[in-house]
């Protein structure tokens, strides 16, 4: 198991487009991904419990990577986050 941390910069958060596009990438990956705010975790395949997390500019969540290629799935939603969010 690998994280990371990452300080959201869109000003919108994490809202439904990007939210979506960050699930389709989680799902075209081997490992497990799941995004952590306030001590609540959620499935990175799941837009709708992303959308609930509720995140908004300037938190910051962690990244975990779980089983797979954890190496390549962090760092492909590492610049996924950069290029989006």
């Amino acid at each position: 198991m690998k994280t990371f941390d990452y300080t959201i910069k869109d000003e919108l958060g994490i809202h439904a487009r990007p939210a979506g596009m960050l699930a389709k990438t989680a799902k075209s990956l081997d490992s497990e991904i799941t995004v952590t705010k306030g001590g609540k975790t959620v499935g990175a395949k799941k837009l709708m419990a992303l959308m609930g997390l509720g995140v908004k500019c300037g938190d910051t969540v962690t990244i975990t990577a779980n089983g797979g290629n954890e190496e390549a799935a962090l760092e492909t939603i590492r610049r996924f986050l950069e290029v989006n969010l």
